[in-house]
């Protein structure tokens, strides 16, 4: 298929997976300021949120303070931030709309639909009293737009492309989650494992749609590295790490051509380290730097994407000075 086409494809998936995860980040944060923590600040609380979003610079240079309006504007409404849900959302459809032809006509009426309905909603409203419906909103269109294509799209090469930007996109927005979770939200010594210790963990694991499989699995109190285990190396929950890379690896094996062999070999590298791995040797080598690598390699995979089959311009890109940690 064209690459131009291809392009289009993968970004749409990846607009709508990080216009999803946006809401689960939002509506997390927003519940967690509910809950009194006498060490943490407004902006303490709100400041981790940008920091996922990656996006602090610019929320600190457009706005005067770090309050709860404001982040969440900035984060759900800002025409001016790129990897707001609104930007995310219109990203999505224009993509969509430049392949309408290499798409179900399902497809294409589910995308613009969400689009339309979106700029219909109370702006005001959302940002008082609405933002919970609001995310909840977001993360049900989100689901059907991929219930649709996976029940309506020929698979061909433009379903995988397709599938290929959510699980790209879904594996960056976890690591980073995880990332700062660990390092910007731990509690003081004296409330880890009280009673917000143990509520964070568990905002955390339903802001992955985790919290009952984490009850199945452990049938124990959420604690930091079963959490980690279960969002990292558990090939079995739908949003971890280890189930983004094997459909990755999946995907990537099912393109036609010799030309992904680069795609392929930086993909079953990290697939190899997260089936293979144990989390007491990630705990005890630094969660932190594990995540921070992880990154890198993903970032670095997604480039690749990019210049192999989207006629990307090749760039100068930094050496990676870091491993996976063990």
């Amino acid at each position: 298929m064209l690459s131009r086409t291809a392009d289009h494809l993968y970004w749409m998936a990846r607009y709508i997976e990080r216009a999803e995860n946006m809401a689960r980040m939002l509506e997390v944060t927003y519940r967690m300021s509910m809950v009194h923590n006498a060490a943490q600040s407004e902006a303490g609380l709100w400041v981790p949120l940008l920091r996922i979003a990656d996006n602090y610079d610019e929320f600190i240079a457009a706005y005067d303070e770090i309050s709860a309006r404001n982040v969440l504007y900035h984060i759900a409404l800002d025409e001016k931030n790129p990897s707001s849900i609104y930007s995310c959302l219109r990203a999505a459809r224009d993509n969509a709309h430049a392949v309408r032809v290499a798409m179900s006509s399902e497809m294409w009426e589910n995308i613009n639909s969400l689009w339309l309905e979106f700029q219909q909603l109370d702006k005001r409203h959302l940002l008082e009293s609405g933002l919970s419906e609001f995310c909840d909103w977001v993360k049900s269109r989100s689901h059907l737009f991929r219930g649709v294509t996976y029940g309506t799209m020929l698979r061909d090469d433009g379903f995988r492309f397709t599938r290929l930007g959510s699980f790209i996109e879904r594996a960056d927005d976890m690591a980073r989650l995880l990332d700062v979770k660990y390092h910007l939200l731990l509690p003081s010594a004296n409330d880890v494992g009280g009673a917000v210790d143990y509520y964070e963990w568990s905002a955390l694991l339903r802001s992955a749609s985790a919290y009952e499989a984490y009850l199945k699995v452990y049938r124990d109190a959420v604690t930091p590295l079963r959490v980690a285990e279960l969002l990292v190396l558990r090939q079995d929950m739908p949003r971890s790490l280890h189930a983004c890379m094997n459909e990755l690896t999946t995907i990537l094996d099912q393109l036609n051509g010799e030309t992904g062999n680069e795609c392929k070999r930086q993909a079953g590298e990290m697939h190899s380290r997260l089936h293979y791995g144990r989390m007491e040797n990630i705990f005890r080598s630094g969660l932190h730097e594990f995540l921070e690598a992880f990154l890198m390699h993903n970032n670095r995979l997604g480039m690749e994407i990019q210049r192999t089959y989207l006629n990307a311009p090749k760039v100068d890109e930094p050496e990676l000075m870091m491993d996976f940690k063990w």
